[in-house]
């Protein structure tokens, strides 16, 4: 029952944020090529965007202590992964893969996951979506609560399932481009910075066999005992995003967005179950640094999520992370005219 109505809530919420954004961003999408300053940045529309990269995701959480040790951090075992891509107009296809010789076994367990987040950028919007949903997880550092000091703490039985959307408007466009920086399609020649304006939706689950705080270390966190939590927040929020360029092409981009959150919560441990309601920041970050031309870009990006989120008392608090990074290789490169021909067909969709 309690389930069902998280997921009614979020499903509500979810559709009062489309009625107010996804219009909007319908129609910044149809108007995408008006009004940009081309002395600040460039757009390539003709051309096609290939990349080699380097990415890993992930989904931690971590239970914090009072203060009097430390905190309990919880990292899922992703892979490192090694891919190709390209974009053209406003569609990106990556395909990459986590080779065996990438991810040596540390023995910090396996983590079974699908990773859903997507990270978009039309024109006037910036806009995230995450659908994860992760079983198995270790402790960092190495040897903490574990039996043995050069062993992991490692649980397989940890689920985590979380479930987002933000969108958030970039109010100066015309100047400013999140996709030069982190879409590698085009090329930010000045220095430009964008105030954001939008919010956030959240629902979240994570759920274990038993206490997520081990016993040998049960008195020392407010926590102990539980062994589920679910949450769900929405809310608005702002922040500012800013891309300094120095000697024309190198580049480095920050951009922070904080939420205001509405937080519905549910702890359970055998015998006793709490329902909580509280205020809430959560925040988006996204750091990416390099070097960009007309043809070439070699740069690293950093997006990620963290939402904090509280418990039965002021100091019992979770905190749930969320994200990718990359290290790329992206060249632009002009379609023969073979190829030009049948883009030609449906460049109508993606103006």
């Amino acid at each position: 029952m309690g389930d069902r109505r998280f997921i009614f809530s979020y499903l509500l919420a979810a559709k009062i944020i489309a009625l107010l954004f996804l219009p909007t961003v319908a129609i910044s999408q149809t108007f995408d090529n008006t009004a940009i300053d081309t002395s600040y940045y460039q757009v390539y529309p003709k051309m096609l965007t290939t990349r080699f990269y380097f990415s890993r995701k992930y989904t931690d959480f971590k239970i914090r202590s009072d203060g009097k040790t430390d905190d309990l951090g919880y990292r899922s075992n992703t892979t490192l992964n090694m891919g190709v891509g390209v974009t053209y107009q406003k569609f990106s296809l990556n395909l990459a893969y986590g080779f065996g010789f990438l991810n040596p076994d540390l023995g910090q367990g396996k983590t079974k996951y699908l990773d859903l987040q997507g990270h978009f950028y039309p024109g006037r919007w910036s806009i995230d979506w995450l659908g994860q949903f992760y079983k198995g997880y270790y402790l960092e550092p190495k040897g903490y609560v574990a039996p043995a000091f050069d062993n992991y703490y490692v649980r397989p039985d940890i689920n985590v399932n979380l479930f987002g959307l933000a969108a958030y408007r970039v109010i100066n466009n015309n100047k400013f481009s999140y996709r030069a920086a982190i879409i590698q399609d085009g090329w930010q020649k000045k220095s430009a910075g964008s105030f954001l304006l939008g919010g956030e939706i959240h629902y979240g689950k994570i759920k274990a066999d038993s206490a997520f705080v081990p016993h040998n270390v049960e008195n020392e966190f407010a926590q102990a005992g539980t062994d589920e939590l679910r949450y769900f927040s929405f809310g608005p929020g702002a922040g500012y995003a800013y891309t300094l360029v120095f000697q024309h092409h190198f580049f480095l981009t920050g951009s922070l967005t904080s939420n205001l959150n509405l937080e519905f919560t549910t702890e359970n441990s055998p015998g006793n179950n709490s329902h909580n309601f509280y205020l809430n920041p959560s925040a988006i970050f996204r750091l990416a640094a390099g070097y960009n031309s007309s043809i070439w870009n070699i740069s690293a990006n950093w997006v990620g999520n963290k939402l904090p989120v509280r418990g039965e008392t002021s100091t019992n608090n979770y905190l749930l992370e969320t994200g990718n990074y990359r290290l790329i290789l992206s060249k632009k490169i002009m379609p023969g005219p073979k190829l030009r021909k049948q883009l030609t067909r449906i460049d109508p969709i993606f103006r």
